[in-house]
């Protein structure tokens, strides 16, 4: 007995998102399961560059924020955060 995966999403929502961007694409029946694992494995990625990227923000502007403060302005300006970026 094969165990069936389940969908995260209707077939019928899948096979539009499909044919919005590839319209001449003929799809098999069994297209959305790939698609799914397509999608978590893109998601998965994009979600771990974002996180980078929050981080990194993050970084960014507590190094700002210790520069503004060294030079005694209570504002950080963006002299402070260029300054930041080339230690980081």
């Amino acid at each position: 007995k094969r165990r069936r995966m389940k969908r995260t999403a209707p077939r019928s929502t899948l096979r539009k998102i499909i044919k919005k961007h590839k319209p001449q694409l003929r799809l098999a029946a069994n297209t959305d399961l790939l698609f799914e694992s397509f999608l978590i494995f893109f998601f998965f990625l994009l979600l771990k560059v974002h996180l980078s990227f929050l981080l990194f923000l993050h970084r960014l502007a507590e190094e700002a924020r210790t520069n503004a403060f060294e030079n005694r302005s209570k504002i950080i300006k963006p002299e402070h955060a260029a300054a930041a970026a080339k230690v980081i």
